[in-house]
């Protein structure tokens, strides 16, 4: 097992990308603390997990993650009870869609105060921990999107590629003291939001991948299990994509 003993955090881990990582981790012999929004939403997601594997280790939490202060103390907390925080994913985020035209000032804050603020205060609260402990990985969600924009929703794109950024420069300066960064930037991924698109959108979407496909949560969450595994010790500040397409 690739994670066996790590203590690994999990953003955004009740559904999707996140839910599927969780999955993914815990096959791989992690111990996982999903974040949730919502205490009921986290808890039913570890339910779920324990239906289908009852020896699983996973509890659920909801810390506020536009909030320094309640990410630190969920992340102190961690740490008193598992000794150690050995992962981070940053995956909690949020999309839109509003034209540019009709943007108002919260919809740019609401994108901004999640997708980057989060990323921030996440791994600002692991930080000490993982440079006490000599080692630590923190993985960040990105996008393809972040690369190529899209046609609406300017905060989401603008979000993405701040990401980028802040996992270049964060792997500079923490990896001497042995904390790896990266990020994985999905393509089109075929998740509970993706499966409201209609047919008619979705094939010609489709169709302009060399893979031929969308993307599934699982190959999203496979990318999150090699970055954070010892086989990918030599990697930082990589934005790895994971979206079907051929680049030069």
């Amino acid at each position: 097992m690739r994670l066996a003993n790590k203590i690994a955090v999990i953003t955004g881990g009740s559904r999707g990308i996140g839910f599927a990582t969780v999955q993914a981790f815990l096959r791989e012999g992690a111990t996982v603390i999903l974040c949730a929004s919502r205490q009921q939403t986290a808890d039913k997601a570890v339910a779920q997990l324990k239906e289908n594997d009852p020896a699983c280790r996973v509890e659920g939490i909801c810390p506020d993650l536009s909030s320094y202060e309640s990410v630190k103390n969920a992340m102190d907390e961690v740490v008193r009870k598992y000794g150690r925080i050995d992962i981070l994913v940053n995956n909690a985020g949020v999309s839109e869609q509003t034209p540019f035209d009709q943007y108002q000032e919260q919809d740019f804050d609401r994108v901004m105060e999640l997708n980057v603020k989060g990323v921030y205060n996440a791994a600002r609260a692991v930080t000490e921990t993982m440079i006490a402990q000599g080692a630590g990985v923190i993985l960040n969600t990105s996008s393809v999107v972040s690369v190529t924009g899209q046609p609406s929703g300017i905060a989401y794109p603008t979000s993405k590629f701040a990401v980028n950024g802040f996992t270049l420069s964060l792997a500079r300066e923490l990896g001497p003291k042995g904390v790896r960064v990266n990020a994985v930037a999905p393509g089109i991924t075929e998740t509970d939001m993706m499966k409201a698109v209609p047919d008619s959108v979705i094939q010609p979407l489709i169709a302009s991948i060399p893979l031929r496909r969308l993307g599934q949560p699982e190959d999203i969450a496979n990318a999150f299990v090699f970055l954070a595994s010892d086989e990918a010790s030599y990697i930082t500040g990589v934005v790895l994509n994971v979206d079907g397409l051929v680049r030069p």
